[in-house]
């Protein structure tokens, strides 16, 4: 039940403002987008999460673990494509992400907060909203 009230107002209430900022190149901070290939239709799916860049890996934790689309569409084709911010523009960046069922997603959070400034509160909004927390890692493109 939590899973689909949240589900709801994630998707009609809370990412559309952030996916139009960053459609329009305007990243707000502490937030990138995740473009994955849809596992049914083959499109482009976008989805707004926590900025977990740390150098050359992508770091974000699930919060919805594998009923996330997200989620199911990596393990069907774990190639993505990231909008990152970098200072006051926006650019794409390709990868391969790895679903990682064996890592502690709070750890990870903790881990990230110290790297990545700002991941913090977003951490405390997937623990309050999640429901199966896990860990994704994206390898960037050279």
């Amino acid at each position: 039940m939590k899973h689909r009230v949240v589900h709801v107002i994630q998707k009609y209430l809370l990412n559309v403002p952030i996916k139009l900022l960053l459609a329009l190149g305007l990243a707000p901070p502490g937030y990138a987008l995740l473009e994955t290939i849809g596992r049914k239709t083959g499109k482009p799916r976008r989805t707004p999460v926590g900025n977990g860049r740390v150098g050359n890996q992508f770091w974000l934790v699930a919060e919805h673990g594998s009923k996330a689309g997200y989620v199911r569409n990596i393990a069907s084709n774990p190639r993505v494509r990231l909008k990152l911010r970098n200072g006051l523009r926006t650019g794409w960046h390709t990868g391969t992400a790895h679903l990682l069922p064996d890592d502690d997603p709070r750890e990870r959070q903790r881990w990230l907060a110290s790297h990545v400034p700002g991941s913090a509160s977003n951490a405390r909004v997937v623990r309050l909203l999640g429901t199966d927390l896990r860990t994704v890692r994206i390898d960037l493109d050279n």
